[in-house]
This record gives structure tokens, C-alpha cells and sequence, in this order.
């Protein structure tokens, strides 16, 4: 049932490409960017920033999306990228420590996504769609896949073992010490024995890259509607994703800090909680690790709370998670927190920073505030999906994060 691709990568050549694969860029500071495009004249971040690298003004818009794709041809013309001959399934690995995220980075059917093969639990901005949209439609390239997620499958890992004992096209080791392999796959046997295994998968789960896909697909759908002649084959047609097993999966909490307590005083704002929650208050550090538990810390002091069976729908996929629990029972309730995309007075805050990065926000003063969800489960997410509904944002923090230009896929 889905359809997995080969494709030709435009990708960097074997000496440069711990140079240019980059994180996404919205995960640097801008000290910290303006470091690596200063001091590395290969980095990914070259092409996605072309104003900074002529020293202009920042550009904005589809000008700027122009010259991302002249500079991207710079590269080319420089010998920095090369182009693979034949269509290719790349088996890509990530390891740090002991963690090792192993599976395909491959062309995925948008018809797939669009019928709902692959599968959704996080709604899309419409403005970011089409701002994503036009990006692709005048850079004529993605450069950073899909994370896709699938039902561990037999016959996968044998096809893999063959490749994973060779010598990889790439490896090298970024800052955050993790290491990246990849193999390239274009035995024509190799390639339809993964194709038919995946053909009998039900179901895909986006794990992130809502936005990517969303707007890949709206771009599909706007060339299909200026060339009524399309084939489905066209690039256009597909967008890059990286395929890995349930199991391998990472899921980490998002957490909330708020800025204030909405004018009430300490008193009053528990008083509020304990409408909703049971509260119990703990010494020292404290995770929460029972059904329906968060932690709280205020006051330097850490809180259990447990949602009262009153206060929610436990028969909803969304409304019984402890991120929905928190916003319909205490941030917008009683902090007025009503949009967490928009409000300026929340901040997230990833569970891979652990309990000391809240208490540091809340103890500096900055913040009022803290909130300390569970991570949600594999089969939460897929509960959500499967019904069609909408987690709230920020409610997943997933792993293993991708790099940018370590495989550029054409749409062109």
C-alpha cells in the first residue's frame, strides 16, 4: 500500500560533507550562525542565507528564495555537490552512544500522503504552508527528509545487514557527537525487495516535518492543476523522507515555563489547581511517573499534580493527554493562555534538558512557572493519527533530529 522511490541525490562530495550538512537552521543562535557562515565556506547554511553571505540586508520573501537557489547553483558549479547516476535508496544511520536510529531515506508518494496512507497528528499553519510552498517552487529542491515512522516490518533488517558490514559512503562525526553513515542501495533486487516489503505496510506516521510534507503537497497539487498531462512519476510527485521502525523511534516531553501567574497570587493560583488536580507538594527534584501525573515546580518548590477523572474526556485520543489535560484545565483556564502558537508569555522547553533546565528558568526570575509533562508513547501518537485528530503544539519532542544538505532532493 505505500509507495517508496529511488531517486538521484544531488549530495556533497565524500571530502566535504561533514562540512555542509548542517542542522536546521532554526536551531542556531544567531552568534552561533554567524560563526559557522563566517568560518565555513562549505556549510549548508550558505545556500538557505545567501544575503549573509554577500553581506546584503536581509532579504525576505521569494527574492530571497532566488537567491537561495543561485547559490545552491554556485555550489554545484564549484564541484561541492555531485549527482548521482542511478536511482538510489539510501540507508542512512545515526548513532550517539548507544542510541543508533537505522532506516531509508527515499522519495514518498504525495498521492500517499494526500489519501491519508500517511498519516497526520499535528494540524499545519496555512501561512507556513504556502511560504514552505513557494520555497520549493522556486528553489526547485528539498534538502532536509521527512521523519516517517513504520510498524517494524521482516526482511528490513536482512536487507540492511548486507550493506551496514561495507564500507559507508560517508561517515564522519558532528559537535553533538553523533556519528553519520550512509550506504548507498542501487541493487535493482535490493531496491524492489524493500519497495514490495513497504507495499504491504498499511500505514506511515509522520514523526516530524508536518510543515515539509503539508507543503510539498500543496505544491504537487498546484502543478498537477497547471499541467493536466502530469504523469505521477514527476518529481513533483514525491517529497524525501527518512524511514525508521517504531522501535527505534524517540519520544521526549515538550515542557511548559509561563511568564506569570496571570495577576493572582501564589495562594490563589494553587487554590485554582486544585479544582482540577491533586496536589501534592515533594522534596527535592521530582518526575512525574503515574497515569495522568505532572510536575509543577513554583517557588523553588516541586508539585505533583494528578488530573482528577472529573476534569477531562478519557474515552478522546487528544483531550485525555497531560498536554491537553494542562491547557484546558489550568493554562487557559486560568493563566489565560489561550493560543500556545502566539502567546508571547509561554516558552517550551525539551525534555532532553531534564528538570534542571525549568528550575534554572523559573529560580532566575525570568519565568513564574514550570510544567513537567511525560513523554507520550508511540501508540498515542498513532491513536491520535489514526482518528484524524490534532495534538496540542509542542507536545512531542522526537529523535534522531536530520541534517540539512546531506542529501538534496530535486523536484524539478
Amino acid at each position: 500500500m505505500i509507495d517508496i522511490r529511488p531517486f538521484k541525490a544531488i549530495r556533497p562530495t565524500r571530502d566535504k560533507v561533514s562540512l555542509v550538512a548542517s542542522r536546521s537552521y532554526l536551531s542556531y543562535s544567531e552568534e552561533t550562525l554567524i560563526e559557522k557562515l563566517e568560518n565555513n565556506p562549505y556549510t549548508f547554511l550558505h545556500i538557505i542565507n545567501p544575503d549573509h553571505s554577500e553581506k546584503q540586508a536581509e532579504i525576505k520573501g521569494k527574492e530571497k528564495y532566488r537567491l537561495v537557489k543561485n547559490k545552491f547553483f554556485d555550489f554545484q558549479e564549484e564541484g561541492v555537490f555531485i549527482k548521482d547516476e542511478k536511482p538510489t535508496l539510501y540507508l542512512y544511520q545515526q548513532q550517539k552512544g548507544e542510541i543508533v536510529f537505522t532506516g531509508i531515506i527515499c522519495a514518498s508518494s504525495i498521492d500517499d500522503y494526500l489519501n491519508g496512507k500517511i498519516k497526520i497528528h499535528e494540524q499545519t499553519i496555512a501561512h507556513r504552508e504556502k511560504m514552505f510552498k513557494d520555497y520549493l517552487d522556486i528553489t526547485g529542491f528539498n534538502a532536509e527528509p521527512v521523519l516517517l515512522t513504520y510498524p517494524d516490518q521482516n526482511g528490513v533488517s536482512e536487507v540492511f545487514d548486507s550493506y551496514l558490514t561495507e564500507r559507508p559512503e560517508y561517515e564522519f562525526t558532528t559537535t553533538n557527537r553523533s556519528i553519520h553513515r550512509l550506504w548507498l542501495i542501487q541493487d535493482e533486487g535490493d531496491i524492489k525487495k524493500l519497495k514490495d516489503i513497504f507495499s504491504n505496510v498499511e500505514a506511515l506516521y509522520i514523526a516530524d516535518g508536518h510543515h515539509r510534507s503539508a507543503s510539498s503537497a500543496l505544491l504537487c497539487k498546484n502543478r498537477r492543476s497547471r499541467n493536466l498531462s502530469y504523469t505521477e512519476t514527476e518529481s513533483f510527485n514525491f517529497f524525501m523522507s527518512y524511514l525508521i521502525p517504531e522501535s527505534q523511534l524517540r519520544i521526549f516531553n515538550f515542557n511548559r515555563i509561563i511568564k506569570d501567574l496571570n495577576g493572582l497570587s501564589t495562594e490563589k493560583f494553587i487554590n485554582a489547581i486544585s479544582s482540577t488536580y491533586e496536589m501534592t507538594k515533594k522534596k527535592g527534584s521530582f518526575t512525574p511517573s503515574i497515569k495522568d501525573e505532572i510536575g509543577m515546580y513554583l517557588e523553588g518548590n516541586w508539585y505533583s499534580l494528578i488530573a482528577k477523572e472529573s476534569s477531562f474526556n478519557r474515552s478522546h485520543s487528544v483531550e485525555k493527554l497531560d498536554s491537553s489535560i494542562l491547557s484546558n484545565n489550568i493554562l487557559s483556564p486560568i493563566l489565560r493562555i489561550h493560543d500556545l502558537r502566539t502567546d508571547k508569555r509561554v516558552s517550551f522547553i525539551d525534555g532532553t534538558l531534564g528538570e534542571e533546565a525549568l528550575e534554572k528558568a523559573i529560580d532566575s526570575k525570568e519565568y513564574a512557572v514550570a510544567f513537567l509533562l511525560k513523554p507520550i508513547g508511540v501508540q498515542q501518537l498513532k491513536e491520535v493519527a489514526d482518528a484524524r485528530e490534532s495534538m496540542p503544539p509542542k507536545s512531542t519532542y522526537i529523535e534522531p533530529k536530520l541534517r540539512s544538505g546531506l542529501l538534496i532532493y530535486s523536484i524539478e
